[in-house]
């Protein structure tokens, strides 16, 4: 392992801005307000209840078409959400918005006079995207049913029909292929307004109608039709295959030209080649960006990490697209927190690997927990031994307390406005960590997470 000594002068860390967070969701916001009052301000003369719930299904198609443009895969749009990772979240909760707004309409207005195929066109669509929307639900549903529901649904998701199907929602292939159908469904439904709505005798309702519409499709064309062949990509193969622990493995990859270039602590979308065919998928990078190898660490989740070590084997070719995320100690300040929850490690490894003596702010708390002894413990605490910033915490679940926000605040030797916190690992652990670490005097800004789920 191959580590600089070099020391060089670093650069002063200041913290993040929460502007860099918001400007996204607000121009959402923006956009929808605006919309609405358009449609206030050229409502022509007739039944309101009809104008109210054209509105509201013309609303849908708006934050539907949003949707769209947060999966284009355009650099600038992840931008404007402070990583692709958050773009994802958002499409997902204005899809979701989308698709309930339709509904409402459906359910409350109607065309006397509807034409033989526009009712057809509709149906189709609702209910192609309230299936997606389920889908993309399910696998989260501990998030959003209420506790006192938690018992029954746990007992219903046990029996074997639920487990049966649950196999089959699961699977990330299967979801993805159904989900490159979105913006079809979104066109049935456009269509659908243009032939059946009773409020376009106004020329400027029509148009902002088919404007919307039509630009959230183009940007769907664009990611099925143009984005894979503009796509900037790296050819490598699978030199290694290595188990971590029982449920863990860490995939080296070696370039077979040019070499991907990326930032640590940033994940990459890799074409892997298995044994039953071709897997697309998130992967965190866990090696430095002077090594010469990929190095990604897999956690058996889904269908296709879970039979990882059965299915790849060095030799196999491996296609590494454009490097994602905003996931950069070097946005936090001088006194840091890093929590890792089992291979949640793999970004602080890229960020040590990467880092010179002397780089890491003035002080850094690494807290790694994991039920059992923690993966990759041996190499972290390796590299912590080249930085004496950095202090070193592992906490074992199976005999200590599960961490909390004040154990870490407790800790540290800053006040919790001065602190910013790198969360990295199991979703839950993440999102109680964030909500109580902002509890505790944090500032939102000085709290980063990235979100690897991208379904």
């Amino acid at each position: 392992m191959a580590l600089e000594t070099q020391v060089r002068h670093r650069r002063p860390y200041r913290g993040a801005h929460i502007v860099t967070r918001l400007v996204g969701p607000a121009t959402i916001a923006a956009l929808v307000l605006a919309f609405a009052l358009l449609w206030l301000v050229a409502r022509p003369r007739g039944d309101v209840g009809q104008f109210v719930g054209q509105l509201i299904g013309a609303e849908g198609v708006l934050l539907l078409s949003v949707g769209l443009v947060l999966i284009s895969t355009l650099r600038w749009v992840e931008q404007f959400f402070d990583g692709v990772d958050k773009a994802a979240v958002w499409h997902r909760r204005v899809a979701m918005a989308g698709t309930v707004l339709i509904g409402v309409h459906i359910a409350t207005t109607g065309n006397p006079n509807p034409t033989q195929l526009g009712p057809t066109l509709g149906t189709i669509g609702v209910v192609g995207l309230a299936t997606l929307t389920v889908w993309a639900i399910a696998p989260r549903w501990r998030s959003i049913t209420p506790r006192p529901l938690r018992r029954p649904v746990e007992r219903f998701t046990g029996t074997p029909p639920a487990r049966l199907a649950g196999k089959w929602i699961g699977r990330y292939g299967l979801w993805r292929g159904f989900h490159r159908l979105t913006g079809v469904f979104l066109g049935f439904g456009v269509v659908h307004g243009l032939m059946d709505a009773t409020v376009f005798g106004s020329q400027l309702l029509r148009w902002s109608y088919v404007t919307v519409g039509g630009v959230g499709l183009a940007f769907y064309l664009y990611r099925e039709l143009l984005a894979r062949r503009l796509a900037r990509t790296h050819d490598y193969e699978v030199s290694s295959v290595e188990p971590i622990d029982d449920v863990s493995f860490e995939i080296w990859l070696r370039p077979l030209g040019d070499r991907f270039a990326f930032r640590p602590g940033q994940f990459a979308l890799v074409n892997l080649e298995a044994r039953d065919r071709w897997h697309r998928h998130p992967f965190t990078i866990a090696s430095g960006p002077q090594e010469k190898e990929i190095r990604i660490t897999v956690r058996a989740l889904g269908d296709f990490t879970s039979s990882i070590g059965d299915l790849v084997e060095p030799g196999m070719p491996a296609v590494i697209s454009s490097p994602q995320g905003h996931f950069d100690y070097t946005r936090g300040t001088e006194h840091q927190v890093w929590v890792a929850g089992g291979i949640g490690v793999a970004p602080m490894l890229s960020w040590l690997r990467a880092a010179r003596p002397g780089e890491l702010p003035h002080r850094v708390d690494l807290f790694f927990t994991a039920r059992g002894p923690a993966p990759l413990a041996d190499e972290v605490a390796h590299l912590a031994g080249h930085h004496e910033e950095l202090h070193l915490h592992l906490v074992d679940t199976a005999t200590d307390p599960r961490l909390t926000a004040e154990h870490v605040l407790g800790t540290v030797a800053a006040e919790p406005h001065q602190l910013s916190a790198f969360l990295c690992g199991p979703e839950q652990m993440v999102t109680a960590l964030q909500r109580d670490l902002v509890g505790e005097g944090v500032r939102t800004a000085d709290v980063h997470r990235e979100f690897y789920n991208l379904r």
